[in-house]
Parts: C-alpha cells; sequence; structure tokens
C-alpha cells in the first residue's frame, strides 16, 4: 500500500488556484497509485475551508484512495470550536482516530497535537503565555485549559491509541501537526523573540512517549517549515513534509512554483505486510 502525506499548504496565503491546485494534486497522486493520502494540518486559515478541500479532494480521487487530515493551528483559527475539535465531526477528520492500511499489519494514527513551551529553553513560561496571547495567530484559538493541559490531553488520545495498537499487535504510521522533537528547533542567541515562538512549536513529551512503543516505526509532522532528510531516534523515523509560505517576507518552497514544492515535498511510504 503507498502512503502520501503532505502538510503546511496554506493554500491561502499562497494565494494559489484552489480549483486548479484540487485537480493537479488528484491528478498526481492517481498517477503515483496512492492508496492513502495524510493531510498533517494547515490547509487553510479556516477549518471549513480545509473540510471543503479534502472533501472535494475525495470526490475527485473517488473510490481509488482514501483522504485523511487532521487540524493545524492555522485549520483551527476560524469555523470551529473546541469541543468541535475534539469530535468527530466528519469521516475524514482522523485527529485522536486511527485506521488500519488494508492487506497489512500496519495502522494510522492521527492527532492534531498541541504545545507545552518546553521548547522554549530557558524562558519563563508565563513569558511564552503571554506572547501566545496577545502577538501570535494562535490568540483566536480559544480552549477551556491551559496549553500545558490541553498538551497533557494529546498525550493521553496518543497513549490510549498506542496502546490499543501494542495489544492488536500492529505497526504505527503516525501523524501529527506540531513537532514532537527538536532537530528543527533553532535557539539563535541574542533573539528572545524567537525563543518564545519556540515555546508554540511542539512537545518533547510526545517524542518521549512515541519513542517508549517499539511498534512506532514513522513519525510525520509539520508546523516548522523545514526541508530536512529523516531523522532516526530510537528506532523511529521522523519526516516533515511541510509545503511552506512563499510570499515577499518568506520564501520557503524549494521548487519555482507550488505544485513543483508539494510534489518535491511529499512523502510516500510504502507499507508492506
Amino acid at each position: 500500500m503507498r502512503i502520501a502525506i503532505s502538510s503546511d499548504n496554506h493554500l491561502d496565503i499562497n494565494k494559489v488556484d484552489i480549483t486548479e491546485v484540487l485537480e493537479q494534486q488528484a491528478q498526481y497522486l492517481l498517477t503515483q497509485k496512492i492508496d492513502i493520502y495524510l493531510i498533517a494540518g494547515d490547509l487553510f486559515n479556516d477549518f471549513n475551508k480545509s473540510l471543503a478541500y479534502v472533501r472535494e479532494l475525495q470526490t475527485l480521487v473517488g473510490l481509488a484512495m482514501q483522504v485523511r487530515f487532521i487540524a493545524g493551528n492555522h485549520d483551527m483559527g476560524r469555523g470551529i470550536d473546541f469541543e468541535e475539535l475534539e469530535s468527530s465531526i466528519d469521516p475524514l477528520y482522523l485527529h485522536n482516530k486511527s485506521l488500519d492500511v488494508p492487506g497489512t499489519d500496519w495502522r494510522i494514527i492521527g492527532n492534531n497535537g498541541w504545545y507545552d513551551y518546553l521548547f522554549a529553553k530557558g524562558v519563563d513560561p508565563a513569558a511564552v503565555a503571554t506572547f501566545r496571547r496577545g502577538l501570535y495567530y494562535d490568540r483566536q484559538i480559544k480552549q477551556p485549559m491551559t496549553d500545558y493541559e490541553r498538551m497533557d490531553l494529546v498525550l493521553s488520545q496518543t497513549k490510549t491509541l498506542l496502546d490499543k495498537s501494542n495489544q492488536a499487535q500492529k505497526k504505527v504510521l503516525l501523524f501529527t501537526h506540531f513537532a514532537p522533537i527538536d532537530d528543527d528547533i533553532l535557539y539563535p542567541v541574542n533573539n528572545p523573540r524567537w525563543l518564545l515562538v519556540n515555546g508554540v512549536l511542539g512537545s518533547p513529551r510526545l517524542g518521549e512517549l512515541i519513542e517508549r512503543y517499539e511498534n512506532v516505526h514513522n513519525v510525520y509532522y509539520g508546523h516548522i517549515h523545514i526541508s530536512k532528510l529523516p531523522r532516526q531516534h530510537q528506532g523511529v523515523s521522523y519526516y516533515n513534509p511541510s509545503v511552506g509560505y512563499n510570499h515577499r517576507r518568506l520564501r520557503e518552497w524549494t521548487k519555482e512554483t507550488f505544485l513543483a514544492t508539494w510534489q518535491d515535498k511529499l512523502a510516500i511510504k510504502v507499507l508492506t505486510k
């Protein structure tokens, strides 16, 4: 079975022709004979637009492929509330769910993820919280708990699904939006604002949890728009297939066009029994 994973397409920020990109992505995925396509968040700055996009993509590829997605922080910014995010709002939404890969012993686990400020090394957590509430995009995301408590929820959800997969003797491919390792995180000298940003990039606690399970082999995440080869931690391979931004201030694409960059960054994993 051929699994493809992408993240951080940011279709609205990148100002692409949505209809054209839908058709191009569908055609490319079909040409590559992809069986399951996973999107690790940040399609639009609006959950409803992201859901509509995924539904249309599923329609275009038809029965030949399953499309699933989770939400990134940008998707969470509009059109959805906390309770809906934590619900089974749509069959294509794989947050806090699993999907067995037909004909194999593999199971896909999806979780949106979150952050707990622990990547902001040497920084007062209160300073990160103030930054998150005042200057960061996520200030518009409402939740009935602290960020640390929300990350606790993510860990509890993920542990439950990992335990079930372990009991079922399933090999696991996990995808999430926020970073579970700090390999991609920069710690520049004399840049206190950047250190605050690090606090909202993910949580090392998720990586520590994942690496306690020998049946977890592959982890995919986005949020940090970088281009690096897969990394190995305790037998787990970590991938970041994020497309990123291309505008006046930030040029993160690896190729000249959105489609070429999406194809270049698309992670394809062949799962056999």
